[in-house]
């Protein structure tokens, strides 16, 4: 037996106990060349143990027990993930809902656990332990029951709500398969984590204190997450978007022609080919009500509405692309008409058909409305990748159009702008922009803004407190103004100025009242006497479930009926313009009759 060994033994205390003998291991010391001995911690760490980390085996990844404490908490949130939310939900869409509550019960399960154990707290008797989980599990089973029977009922009387087909009990078959999937999907995928930080942490032990390898193996994991997520994930995904998106965007739907009129972009005498405008810019100037459908309704006095478009092939960069919009505004003598509304698309480059076709309709085609592409991912995508984008697009068409506008002698046409969805938020960023001070516009509509709109936060958050979060009334209505399917124009007693900023919005759209606060915090929008047209009864809060229904209820925003969601209806658009343009003559019968009009035109969902 070597010294360092006999000495160790020699110790009082050195073992586990007296007599220890063989259990105690004796240690060697490290080379002196470590960093431990350079910086003299030798003595200090000789005798810290590491047989932990080097002698337990990796923790497997496709391993079948499970956390009873995770599948307990998991089954309790998988009851809870059943109750209705937002928007009415397909089997497939309740099955990710499913599979992503469960797996977040599961490990707030697996924590609690943890932590009753690294607390060092005592363990209830193996009898009345197995009494207490048997128990749960009974009650978990009758409630699952009971909340699945319910769940159909639930999500049809949402659809009775909205107006759609109900849902048969067969849709389980398509809800347990797919949240089942969802869940091990994502259980291998931090299991494989949790299997690499031990390894990390193995190999940094070998040199390091115990607690320094497990921080370090933490911070390691997370750099490469990040490194993951920053360069490969989100690259990948916006590569695949692109494969995916832009052969869509150069394509044309079924039944769209180049247009020969003078007044459309992309025409023969278009500053502005016809194959550079984009699939929704080709869609847009080649579609729109004729002079005879408009004097058809107004009984004559119909000009033809104007229609520019530039699309992201039109031009290298943003400067020029707003400056061939400017020129094709002048090419079409736009600033002659009496109506002017720039505005800003969707990701995809998509302007509304609903909304354009109600502004031709109130104006009896006195109008011209540019626009310019900035993108062709879909918004939730462009919002990850391009948010910079229709900010920095919105502003430069502006400026650019609203500084010739503003030099123009004698009559000029009303100045307005327009957005849906992330055009809403290039709107915003117009609004908020020096130019507006100098300059102000006679009024903007925006339709669905995003949860993140800044101006909208602001206005919600300041709102009167006698109104609610779908119809906040702010300073009341001189400037700014909200409202839905029904019309919630008249709520504000105040007068309306000069300049009419109006939001259309709708109290089922998760676009515009999903917000990362779900998780922990209760919104406003669900408190008694705040809940607003369009939201079922049975939906409540549910700390760590709501936030996933509605993210999820996202994905279907434009999958419902006219009048929900993020489906914004013809008649909807009718009262809005009317509201902001104030058009003469006019009045509550005209709008009456134009809405009635549009009744009977089928939209189908937006994909922008």
């Amino acid at each position: 037996m070597s010294e360092r060994s006999r000495t160790v033994e020699s110790q009082p205390g050195a073992g586990i106990g007296q007599g220890a003998g063989p259990d105690v291991v004796p240690l060697e010391p490290k080379s002196p060349r470590t960093w431990r001995r350079r910086f003299g911690l030798a003595d200090r760490l000789e005798t810290y143990d590491r047989s932990d980390l080097a002698e337990k085996p990796l923790p497997p990844v496709f391993s079948l027990p499970v956390s009873a404490p995770g599948v307990a908490t998991g089954g309790l949130f998988v009851v809870l993930s059943l109750l209705p939310s937002m928007l009415p939900k397909s089997g497939a869409t309740q099955g990710v809902v499913l599979g992503i509550t469960f797996m977040v019960g599961y490990g707030l399960g697996v924590a609690w656990h943890w932590l009753w154990r690294f607390l060092e707290l005592p363990s209830p008797a193996s009898r009345t332990w197995r009494r207490t989980v048997t128990g749960w599990y009974v009650l978990l089973a009758i409630a699952l029951i009971a909340n699945s029977w319910r769940h159909v009922g639930w999500q049809n009387s949402v659809r009775t709500l909205f107006g759609m087909e109900e849902i048969s009990p067969l849709v389980w078959l398509f809800i347990f398969p797919t949240g089942s999937l969802v869940a091990v999907l994502i259980l291998i995928a931090v299991r494989s984590l949790r299997k690499l930080f031990n390894w990390i942490a193995r190999w940094f032990d070998r040199h390091l204190p115990r607690r320094l390898a497990l921080l370090f193996g933490g911070l390691a994991v997370s750099v490469l997450l990040w490194a993951a997520w920053s360069q490969v994930l989100v690259d990948g995904f916006f590569a695949g978007m692109n494969q995916i998106s832009a052969p869509l965007d150069a394509s044309t739907d079924e039944g769209i022609s180049q247009p020969q009129s003078p007044n459309r972009s992309g025409s023969p005498a278009s500053l502005v080919e016809w194959d550079t405008l984009g699939r929704q810019g080709r869609r847009f100037v080649a579609t729109g009500p004729t002079v005879d459908e408009l004097n058809a309704y107004h009984g004559g006095g119909a000009v033809e509405p104007i229609r520019v478009y530039v699309g992201l092939k039109s031009a290298d960069s943003v400067e020029e692309r707003a400056q061939v919009a400017l020129d094709e505004l002048i090419r079409t003598n736009a600033f002659d008409r009496d109506v002017l509304v720039v505005a800003i698309t969707t990701g995809t480059g998509k302007l509304d058909s609903n909304a354009m076709e109600a502004l031709d309709y109130v104006t009896n085609g006195d109008v011209a409305v540019v626009s310019v592409q900035y993108s062709y991912l879909p918004s939730a995508a462009s919002l990850l990748g391009d948010s910079d984008e229709v900010k920095e697009t919105a502003r430069i068409v502006f400026d650019t159009i609203h500084s010739h506008w503003s030099t123009l002698e004698g009559p000029v046409p009303e100045f307005h702008l327009y957005g849906l969805s992330l055009g809403a938020y290039g709107v915003e960023a117009v609004l908020t922009s020096i130019e507006m001070v100098n300059h102000p516009i006679d009024g903007a509509l925006m339709v669905g803004p995003p949860f993140f709109n800044p101006l909208w936060n602001r206005f919600v958050a300041d709102r009167d407190p006698s109104s609610t979060p779908s119809t906040p009334i702010y300073e009341d209505g001189r400037t700014v103004r909200f409202t839905n399917e029904t019309s919630a124009l008249s709520l504000p007693a105040g007068e309306w100025g000069d300049t009419r900023i109006l939001y259309l919005q709708y109290a089922s759209d998760p676009v515009v009242f999903f917000t990362p606060d779900l998780l922990l915090d209760e919104p406003e929008w669900l408190f008694e006497g705040q809940r607003g047209p369009g939201l079922s009864e049975d939906f409540v809060w549910v700390p760590f479930v709501t936030v996933w229904q509605v993210l999820t209820d996202m994905a279907a925003s434009e999958s419902v009926p006219e009048g929900f969601g993020h489906h914004y209806s013809a008649k909807a658009h009718v009262d809005a313009w009317v509201a902001v343009l104030e058009p003469d003559p006019w009045g509550p019968a005209a709008t009456a009759r134009l809405s009635q009009h549009f009744e009977h035109v089928a939209e189908g969902p937006l994909d922008g």
